[in-house]
């Protein structure tokens, strides 16, 4: 979740601390709105993130997009 911190911060000019809050009420959001099988997936893809760059990935995802489609809501690289 570091990397997807690091970009909401820097796009949003907020703190680190803001931009973890935002992206945590997001994640919730959609965990809340999406089908079981996939609301799982939101924590792995963020889990993933602080293993390796995830963020900003032009390959699939293992979502058909759903992930870079979530990174992307965040504004151009």
């Amino acid at each position: 979740m570091k990397k997807v911190v690091q970009l909401v911060a820097q796009r949003a000019g907020i703190t680190e601390s803001q931009a973890e809050t935002a992206v945590r009420t997001v994640a919730s959001f959609l965990k809340d709105r999406l089908p079981p099988g996939i609301a799982g997936q939101v924590d792995k893809y963020l889990e993933d993130d602080a293993e390796g760059d995830n963020v900003g990935k032009k390959s699939d995802d293992g979502l058909g997009g759903l992930g870079n489609k979530i990174s992307g809501a965040f504004g151009p690289k």
